[in-house]
Parts: structure tokens; C-alpha cells; sequence
């Protein structure tokens, strides 16, 4: 820490230096991916700007490191603009851009100047996007992609709110599905809950995205197993010219992060680029400096190599993982806060890995391209806890599972006149092992399948009356060669979404859509008595119906207002507890490893309204209210009973303003009601401790209080010739707010610390919120 402070002061001496300059470089391209030659590149309210060559390459020189906007624009093509781009003197990436061509009447050609705010024609919908620069600056964001995902409109806070889980709309986390670059990436997040997808700390580097995009209703068709959310993750492509090397240290890990040019001549540009990174957890060290007995150990990587085969052929390889090791450390002093920690606490050893080849092609008539991918997931869980967790004695429960899945996917894309069709297949084969032990509820069971997966999938675009009326319509349909019912024709999916510009910037827009999913690998896993007991289970159905009106202020801002339905069919439901699963998975567990039946129902309803504001003035904000309500029945199908995400307002601000001299001042605000909770089994928990039990029979019975937090962030860069470097300050719950939890119980313990007979349980106290400050910084060279 000593040498930070004095690196900190030997920067701040020397940053009265003759100022620097720098570049910023990018290809501008057209939807087909080939080079639009003679574009005109520019940093808005200045007069830096170039040209694209034959290559679609660019090169603005003489720049003063700052934030801006990047406006490139075309004859025949609509203009577009990258908000907030951050232009160091070292380290920047590559802006690229894909101009889509204007309608044109009468042959009339001309350079369109609206620069609206804009969102694909198959999603109009229900989708929000967020940048680099906008996910590395988010207050109480710590770097971490999904954690600044969960303030975008609709999201509800995970229980808590210090876990990843994604809770849309009133659905339940394990509801969405994810992409890195095309690839399904079914864990995002370290210490994720098997059969669910949330976990206390996010996988994917922010030095690797390029941007982030939520979708919450009306899903392609391409993709499959969604039934709440959509969340694609674009990765940048490594520098082709030059490498760089940038570090970031944070409040909870330090990454390093490496790109740059491979088989490169002297002067050209490589056809061939990387990137890589590996990041390393300190939390385990802080924890135990400050006392606290959990001990979160985990380390990640990821990689991106780009080759350029020719203009016509890209192939791109992708891959990340992560090893995880969460343990408990009893020495020192334990209150009842910690001593229910390390009672209750979790062992967890797990690996993940991903890794992705994908070859586009582009057909050399420029009407369409194709993309192939293959790729291979792997999930390696083993999760323990022991009624002796201090010395890891009496185990009374265990999985230990692995979950493998090699994926074909194919898609074609071809335009005919002014039709955009689209169409593939997806193969996929799953490995699933699973040894689990629970001497609580009485069985055991070894289990291993191996299966087929397989989806087809279609959509058909186009835009009609000078572009006033977009119309899309899809579909797609799944099944599997494990489950007993589920076929082609039982899981078609048909999708429609409509966009109709009625008056200048105003657009009313709707889309109706049916999805299935086919229900984790931890329930169809599930034994008794040697017997698959859920083989018959149904695919979960999802039905979306989304009405909204949008008002464009402009060239950077927005506002609209959206009313949605979604109602499910066939929902598991849990045999033992009588209870939707829709109600469980947030949290340090297996999700799914019971027998249930496709008997549940549920409904989620609301309107939300939101304003987007990119930066114009220095400022830039996002703002969303979201009223709705969430309800699923068990098997009384009659019988709707308010979900544990039902908090019915969810309220959400992010905002920022640019000072001079490169300091940025950011504030994150977010809340949610009063949301239902299932409560402690006082008497079954008192017998089983540490193994907490809860009585769904008294679902809704007892209510966590509202969540409220407010994060700022004060960032400050220094631009030097061969270094940058930006340092951050954050202050998390600001407002002081106590986070709401559920109760919490330990057995009673005498002065020596044993428990004491008969036992007896004590509710622990509650902990006080407190400002959380944090340190860190980026440096680039």
C-alpha cells in the first residue's frame, strides 16, 4: 500500500507536464461485414476526425485524452454514434462500427443526421444496452458485468443484495440464459448454484467487453431455454496493430489483462489478434484481516484470438473459466453474526470452463453470411456441509456432480430485397454425473445421464412505408432424447414483434411470444429408488405480451412506457415442500435435486416507464420504475400465492456528470418493497441445525423490509506517453441503510461457548449497515 501512495503522489507531481496526445483507430463496416470506404469519422463537438480507407480503417490523430461521443456517418447509410468512449493516451481499443442502409424513394440518396437512439427490429422492445466505459464507471458495480446488469430496469435486487442472480420481471433467477459472443455460457458468476445461474461475484473481465445487451421480452429465435431474460455479452477484438498491457486492482481482486497483434509485419496490420487475461481474488485475505470466518477463494481467466482468414471468413476462438475454493476459518474471536456463518456455511470446490470456436462466411454476392460454433461447457461442483463445520466432521450433505455439454449451433442469414431471413439448428450432447448424500431427508443416489438436445429455429424481418412500420416473426422449437413427451412439435415456439412510428419520434411497439425451457440437469438427474423420478417432467412454458409507446428526444435521449404479461405453464413444483421452485435458487444451494412435478402455474404483470439520457453535457443517466406484481401456485393450480421476488416496486437511477481535468463524479440508487419470505421451521430446524429448514406452508406469512442503497463514485484519470491511469474512490449504501434479511438463528450457546441442553434456538441480530468505502485503480501501458 506504502508504494501505491507514493506512485499516487509522484503522478499527481509530475501531471502538470506538457499535455499529451493520442489516437483512436476502428473499422467502419456494413451490416454484410464488409468495408464502407470514405466514411466520415469524427469526435462530436470538435474538429479531430478521418476517413475510412479500402479496409474500412480509420485513424483519428492529435486527440486530448477525454471522454466523447464518435460519430461516423455515410451516403445511403443511417449515421451512428458511440457514447461515452474513454480516449487515454494508452490503451484505447478498437471503435468499430456496422452502418445499416437507408430506405431509399425515387432513388433518392441522402447522409441521414438523426442519430436516434435505436433497437433491433426482432427486439424492439424490452432492451436496454450498456458500454464498456459504462460498466467499468458504475458505481457499486466493483468491475463486475452482471452486478451493473441487475440495475437495469425490471431487475430486482438478489435477497440481501450482494449476490449476481438476475431476477427479471418477477421471475425466478434461473429463468435467463447467456451468450459470450454467440456462445452459451450457462455459469457466469463464481460460486454459482447448481440449477440456477447466481452467484456472489461476476466471471467475465470488463477489459474484454464491448458491450452488454439485456433483453427481457420478445427473445430471438435463435436463442434457447429462456424464459425471462436474454443477456448477450460482445467481446472487443484484441489490437491488430500494437501491445498493450492493462492492470486493474479493486476492492475485491487484482486482474492483468494482455492484447495485441500475432504474426504481424512491420508496418501492417496482423490478420490474426489476441487478448487474455487472468484475475485473482484477495477477498479470503481481507476477510480474515477484518475477522470474518468465510474464506472466498477463487481465481478466473479468459481468452479471444481473431483471425481474418480472408474478407470473406473470420474464425474467432473464446474461452474463460474459473476455480473456486469457498471454506470456513474458526480461529479468533466469534460473535452470534459469525457464529451462524461459520455453522451454516457451505464448503464449495468448484471449476468451470468454456470454450468456443466460431467461422463466419460471408457470401461473396453480399446478400448473406453464415455463422458455425462449436463449443464445450464444463461445470465441476462439489458442495458440502458438515454439522461439525469447524473441524469438517458429520457430513450430512453432498453433491458432487459434473455437467458437460458439447454445442453445434448454425445460422444463416440472407436478404432478399428488403427481407432480413434467418434461420439454423442447434445440436447439443449432455454428460451429467451426479453423487449426492442427504442423511437429513433420508437417501442417496448415484446418477449419470447422457443425452441429446436439438432446436430449429426461424425469423423473418423487414420494414415497411418508408421505414414507419418494422415487423418480425419467428419461431423455434426444441426436444431432447431423455425426456419422456417432449418433441418437436410440443415445444413449437412462435414469436411476433411489431414497431410503428406514428407520428415524428413517437413509436408504439409490441411483441407476443411463446418460449420453453427445459428444466436443469439437477432435476433430471434426480433419483429414487434407482428410478429416474422426474423423467416425465414437462418443458417450462413462457408466455410474453409486451405494449409500449416510445418518445425520442433527440439524438441521445429517450423516454417509454411499457405494460407486459407473462404467464407460465408447466412450472415445477417441488413434491416434498408443495412448493413452485420458482421460489427458490437464490442462494448458496443446489437448486432442483428433488423429485417435482410440471403442475405449477404463474403470472407476472406490470408497466414500468424509463428515461435514458447518453451523454450530452457533460451527463448522462438512466431512470426506471417498475410496478408489478409476481405469483405462482403450487399444486392447487387455482391458488395464486405472491412469489419471494414480489416486491412490486422496483425503482432504479444511474447517473454520472464528466468535470474537467478528467474527473468524473457517479451515483447508483436503487429499491425495492417489501418482498415476501418463506420463514424458519422453528422445531424441524432446532433438531437438523446447522441445516436451516423453512415452512413453505407459510409462504407470504412474514415480509423482508424495503431495499434501499446509494453508491458514488469519484473517478480521476492521468494521461502520460507510455502510461494512463485512473484511480477511483467508491462509497457503497451511502444512506446507511441495514440490508434486509431474513432472520437468522443459532443454537444457544453457555459462556465456554457450548451449546447448551436441551437445545434451543436464538435469533441472531441483526447487523447494522454502514458506508463501505473502496480504493482502486486501472493503469495501462
Amino acid at each position: 500500500m506504502k508504494k501505491l501512495i507514493i506512485l499516487y503522489l509522484v503522478l499527481l507531481a509530475i501531471s502538470v507536464q506538457a499535455q499529451v496526445t493520442t489516437e483512436i483507430t476502428g473499422y467502419v463496416k456494413d451490416k454484410m461485414d464488409f468495408p464502407l470506404i470514405g466514411a466520415s469519422v469524427y469526435l462530436e463537438n470538435t474538429t479531430n476526425g478521418a476517413t475510412s480507407n479500402v479496409n474500412g480503417y480509420y485513424k483519428i490523430e492529435n486527440i486530448k485524452p477525454g471522454t466523447y461521443n464518435l460519430v461516423v456517418s455515410y451516403l445511403g447509410y443511417d449515421s451512428q454514434t458511440r457514447y461515452n468512449i474513454e480516449v487515454k493516451s494508452v490503451g484505447n481499443q478498437l471503435y468499430n462500427f456496422t452502418l445499416l442502409e437507408q430506405s431509399q424513394n425515387l432513388s433518392e440518396v441522402i447522409v441521414s443526421n438523426k442519430n436516434k437512439v435505436t433497437r433491433p427490429r426482432e427486439t424492439p422492445l424490452s432492451t436496454q444496452t450498456l458500454s464498456a466505459v459504462e460498466i467499468a464507471t458504475y458505481p457499486g458495480g466493483n468491475n463486475d458485468v452482471v452486478r451493473v446488469a441487475q440495475s437495469l430496469p425490471g431487475i430486482s435486487p438478489s435477497p440481501g443484495g450482494f449476490r449476481n442472480d438476475l431476477i427479471i420481471r418477477g421471475g425466478a433467477p434461473n429463468e435467463s440464459v447467456y451468450y459470450l459472443d454467440g456462445v452459451e455460457i450457462p455459469n457466469i458468476n463464481h460460486f454459482s448454484t447448481q440449477g440456477s445461474s447466481g452467484g456472489p461475484v461476476g466471471i467475465l473481465n470488463v477489459s474484454f467487453i464491448d458491450n452488454v445487451n439485456l433483453a427481457t421480452s420478445a427473445f430471438g429465435s435463435q436463442y434457447d431455454n429462456p424464459l425471462s431474460g436474454v443477456l448477450q455479452f460482445e467481446q472487443r477484438e484484441g489490437n491488430n496493430l500494437k501491445h498493450n498491457t492493462n492492470f486493474r486492482l479493486s476492492a475485491s481482486e487484482a486482474a492483468l489483462t494482455h492484447e495485441g497483434p500475432l504474426f504481424k509485419g512491420k508496418n501492417k496490420e496482423s490478420k490474426t489478434s489476441y487478448l487474455i487475461s487472468a484475475r485473482r481474488s484477495y477477498l479470503q485475505f481481507l476477510f480474515k484481516l477484518i475477522g470474518l470466518p468465510i474464506r472466498p477463494d477463487y481465481w478466473d481467466y479468459q481468452y479471444k484470438i481473431t483471425h481474418k482468414i480472408d474478407q470473406y471468413n473470420t474464425v474467432n476462438l473464446i474461452g474463460l473459466g474459473s476455480i473456486d475454493d469457498f471454506a470456513i476459518d474458526a480461529s479468533g474471536t466469534i460473535d452470534e453474526n459469525e457464529q451462524s456463518s461459520l455453522d451454516q456455511t457451505p464448503f464449495i470446490e468448484q471449476r468451470t470452463n468454456t470454450i468456443g470456436i466460431s467461422w463466419k462466411n460471408r457470401f461473396k454476392s453480399r446478400k448473406g453470411f453464415m455463422q458455425t460454433t462449436i463449443s464445450n461447457n464444463l461445470l465441476v461442483n462439489d458442495f458440502s456441509r458438515y454439522k461439525d463445520n469447524e473441524n469438517q466432521k458429520d457430513l450430512y450433505f453432498k453433491n458432487d456432480s459434473r455437467e458437460m455439454e458439447t454445442k453445434l449451433r448454425y445460422s444463416l442469414t440472407y436478404y432478399i430485397k428488403e427481407w432480413r431471413l434467418s434461420g439454423g439448428f442447434n445440436v447439443q450432447r449432455s454428460d451429467y454425473e451426479n453423487k449426492t448424500i442427504d442423511s437429513n431427508e433420508g437417501f442417496q443416489y448415484n446418477s449419470k445421464i447422457d443425452f441429446l438436445k436439438y432446436g430449429l429455429f426461424a425469423n423473418a424481418t423487414k420494414s415497411f412505408f418508408d421505414q414507419k412500420l418494422d415487423f418480425s416473426f419467428g419461431f423455434r422449437t426444441d426436444g431432447d432424447s431423455f425426456t419422456q413427451d417432449n418433441d418437436l412439435l410440443s415445444t413449437f415456439s412462435p414469436r411476433l414483434a411489431l414497431s410503428f412510428e406514428f407520428a415524428d419520434d413517437w413509436k408504439i411497439k409490441a411483441s407476443a411470444g411463446r418460449y420453453f425451457k427445459l428444466p436443469p440437469y439437477t432435476i433430471l438427474g434426480y433419483k429414487q429408488n434407482e428410478v429416474f423420478s422426474n423423467k416425465d417432467i414437462d418443458y417450462t412454458r413462457s408466455d410474453h405480451y409486451v405494449l409500449g409507446f416510445e418518445r425520442i428526444f433527440g439524438p441521445s435521449s429517450n423516454i417509454s412506457v411499457e405494460g407486459f404479461y407473462k404467464r407460465y405453464e408447466d412450472y415445477p413444483v417441488s413434491v416434498r415442500d408443495r412448493v413452485s421452485l420458482a421460489n427458490k435458487g437464490a442462494d448458496f444451494n443446489v437448486l432442483g435435486n428433488e423429485e417435482v412435478k410440471s403442475v405449477g402455474k404463474g403470472r407476472s404483470y406490470g408497466l414500468e416507464f424509463l428515461f435514458q439520457q447518453k451523454l450530452s453535457h457533460r451527463f448522462y443517466g438512466i431512470f426506471s420504475y417498475t410496478f408489478f406484481y409476481s405469483e405462482f401456485t403450487g399444486f392447487d393450480r387455482s391458488k395464486y400465492l405472491p412469489s419471494v421476488w414480489d416486491s412490486r416496486h422496483l425503482v432504479s437511477f444511474t447517473g454520472g456528470y464528466k468535470l474537467r481535468k478528467n474527473w468524473e463524479v457517479s451515483a447508483r440508487y436503487r429499491f425495492a418493497g417489501e418482498t415476501p419470505i418463506v420463514p424458519t421451521n422453528i422445531e424441524e430446524t432446532t433438531v437438523r441445525y446447522p441445516d436451516i429448514v423453512l415452512d413453505y406452508n407459510r409462504l407470504g406469512e412474514e415480509e423482508l423490509g424495503v431495499f434501499s442503497q446509494l453508491d458514488v463514485r469519484i473517478d480521476k484519470k492521468w494521461n502520460f506517453k507510455e502510461l494512463s491511469l485512473e484511480l477511483f474512490f467508491e462509497i457503497q449504501n451511502l444512506l446507511m441503510r441495514n440490508s434486509p434479511e431474513a432472520p437468522e438463528y443459532v443454537l444457544q450457546r453457555n459462556d465456554m461457548g457450548n451449546v447448551t441442553e436441551p437445545r434451543h434456538l436464538v435469533q441472531v441480530g441483526k447487523k447494522d449497515g454502514g458506508p463501505i468505502p473502496t480504493i482502486g485503480f486501472v493503469i495501462d501501458f
